[in-house]
């Protein structure tokens, strides 16, 4: 059976990690992509070599050549410019516009067939910019945030309650940023409804841990981002796609009436499978939710338009 290739553009610590953690999943054969010489060789053959370690049978190859990302199943974007201290994901429209302008170019020219996963921030315009310079169907052009801000609701819930973090289903809708939505009625506990064991209190200090979770790291950090939840959460997206599994995930979707919402990525809760998003779930939403909701698209929207 031929292995699935994954493309990572990006050798920073998302990128690397993530090509990484695909390799020790054994996914497919990784190649990890830096305009940066030395840089993605050195961690690429780094990375190759711990696999005799872990009994893993793949390639991982570091280039600089878009042309050895030729036939790539999957492609993941992570390079840009991170966040410093200060900074919202929205200060990075103008940097990142210009490098995922370039990189989507060169992903077609080799992998027109790939399914795109978009990670660089702000995740939902540079997702839409994406979209639109590929030519890609909506389907096959993924933003990943709703995981990564899902991960972060379900830790909090687990570590208040000192509960294992695989009892917890929580689910984050919307944009990547301090509009996001967290489905605090939908989360539960083994199946308990999360209002009835935490108090409005606390509950809203998750909320807004949540929301704040990457800026959390970023002042902890003061030079970069998160990356090893971030990384986490492209493979779990990856893994879906590459082995068919039929995952429900949240991710930043290409959205044509789902919700109400037209030509606009946000995140909501997706099959994800080879096909990329195979299908979108609506969910019915209360007045507050609803309310919720509407400032995120509006929000993603006024983003969108700066570009």
């Amino acid at each position: 059976m031929k292995r699935a290739k994954i493309s990572v553009i990006g050798s920073g610590n998302i990128g690397a990690t993530t090509a990484y953690l695909c390799a020790l999943k054994g996914l497919g054969d990784v190649v990890l992509l830096d305009i940066i010489e030395g840089i993605p060789e050195g961690k690429g053959l780094d990375i190759f070599e711990s696999l005799p370690v872990e009994g893993i049978d793949c390639r991982v190859a570091g280039t600089n050549s878009y042309a050895d990302t030729e036939g790539s199943d999957v492609v993941v974007i992570t390079a840009g410019v991170a966040r410093k201290p200060g900074m919202s994901r929205d200060d990075l429209i103008h940097i990142n516009k210009t490098i995922i302008t370039d990189i989507t170019g060169q992903v077609m020219t080799y992998s027109p067939d790939c399914i795109l996963i978009v990670v660089t921030n702000p995740l939902d315009v540079m997702v839409t910019l994406a979209h639109r310079l590929s030519g890609l169907p909506g389907h096959k052009v993924i933003g990943m945030a709703g995981v990564l801000d899902s991960a972060r609701f379900r830790c909090f819930i687990a570590d208040e309650l000192g509960v294992s973090v695989e009892s917890v289903s929580a689910l984050v809708l919307g944009g990547h940023g301090d509009t996001m939505v967290p489905m605090v009625r939908l989360a539960n506990v083994g199946g308990i409804p999360l209002e009835t064991l935490i108090s409005a209190e606390r509950l809203e200090a998750i909320v807004r841990r949540t929301r704040d979770g990457g800026a959390e790291i970023v002042n902890y950090l003061k030079t970069g981002s998160a990356y090893y939840a971030p990384a986490s959460s492209i493979v779990e997206m990856v893994e879906a796609i590459v082995k068919d599994r039929k995952k429900v995930l949240p991710c930043a979707a290409y959205l044509q009436g789902e919700y109400g919402v037209k030509d606009l990525f946000i995140g909501v809760p997706v099959k994800l499978g080879a096909g990329g998003v195979e299908e979108i779930y609506e969910i019915s939403l209360n007045k507050k939710e609803k309310e919720a909701f509407t400032k995120t698209v509006e929000q993603v929207r006024a983003l969108v338009k700066k570009v």
